[in-house]
């Protein structure tokens, strides 16, 4: 007859066996049960902590962070850096056989590198619904999490609201000639104007701008403060949440989203060979959420949710083709640097 001690052995074993069972039965990434945060939560505890590479300013990745290691009692290690050197981290370390990377979040065309290098995986989310379609990739690889939208900054000491165009094509009228504005690496939005457009009616827009010979400034932060000074009265290509920031803090400035508004996604994904995989699907759902999206807003930041209205984000808008950055980028950087650059 076995003994006491041989069946509370045999008993825990049991017991580690089916723990075992459940743990690898839950899949972090496709788990859709109506448990499904507590049981991430749990899991993201056990695994410690989430690494994140980003390329949001440390002044909202860091509240970010901080807003949800005090949710979930997970530690956020967080790396920053601009979006190429994003994408080249995670992409050397995958190469490397390093995997150190949980969650990647930066802009849309990036994500779409580190995703056709095959290295994020496509997970369930309750709030892809609240997300525009047309800001979610096909592969939904990653999803949007923030957007950029390209609208008409101006300061309000130099010019009335009343007195801006109702389209682009307004800014033509000969007294804008010296009070106008554009980012200069803004290919990407010349493109996706003349698609909008159309090819014959775009490119002619944008011919007689360039005659205008607008102030070329490179740096959208740079231009919206320009813009704040009064140096350059309108910016044709401003970012709306650089314009809030700087209104938010008193300064003299306002946008208005002249149709069609240009909209580039930035994006947030989750590595597939995420070491603390529950965390970083944790994570992602956390800055999808309301939650989340709210605190984006708050901070000057667009939210990508339609479930989070403000002024940054209640228009039309069209958004870019990801070909123009992948696939036509020659094209238009030509036809940019012909018309603005090389004058």
């Amino acid at each position: 007859m076995p003994s006491f001690r041989k069946l509370a052995l045999l008993a825990v074993s049991v017991f580690a066996s089916a723990a075992l069972a459940q743990n690898a039965s839950f899949d972090a990434f496709h788990y859709k049960g109506p448990d499904r945060e507590a049981k991430l939560a749990a899991q993201a505890r056990k695994e410690g902590k989430v690494v994140l590479y980003t390329s949001l300013a440390p002044s909202e990745s860091k509240p970010l962070a901080a807003a949800f290691e005090k949710k979930y009692g997970v530690k956020v290690e967080l790396w920053r850096a601009l979006s190429d050197k994003v994408v080249q981290r995670t992409v050397a370390e995958a190469r490397a056989k390093k995997d150190t990377v949980d969650v990647v979040e930066t802009n849309g065309p990036e994500m779409d590198m580190i995703a056709n290098e095959r290295l994020l995986e496509a997970y369930d989310t309750p709030y892809l619904a609240d997300l525009p379609p047309s800001a979610v990739p096909p592969s939904r690889a990653w999803l949007p999490d923030r957007m950029n939208f390209f609208v008409v900054g101006f300061n309000t000491d130099k010019v009335k609201r009343s007195e801006l165009p109702k389209t682009y094509e307004g800014f033509l009228d000969p007294k804008w000639k010296g009070r106008l504005g554009i980012e200069a690496t803004d290919q990407e939005w010349m493109a996706t104007l003349v698609k909008a457009m159309g090819e014959e009616k775009g490119m002619d827009f944008f011919r007689k701008l360039a005659a205008m010979k607008p102030d070329m400034r490179k740096g959208h932060v740079l231009i919206a403060k320009l813009v704040s000074a009064g140096e350059v009265p309108v910016c044709l290509s401003c970012y709306n949440s650089n314009i809030i920031s700087l209104k938010r803090k008193g300064a003299p400035v306002d946008f208005v989203p002249v149709q069609p508004v240009a909209a580039r996604p930035q994006g947030i994904g989750v590595a597939k060979a995420a070491p603390h995989p529950a965390a970083a699907v944790l994570f992602a759902d956390f800055v999808l959420s309301p939650e989340g999206q709210k605190l984006y807003e708050s901070m000057g930041r667009v939210p990508a949710s339609t479930k989070v209205k403000s002024e940054l984000n209640d228009f039309e808008f069209t958004m870019m083709d990801p070909d123009i950055v992948l696939k036509e980028s020659d094209k238009w950087e030509k036809l940019w640097n012909e018309l603005f650059l090389q004058r």
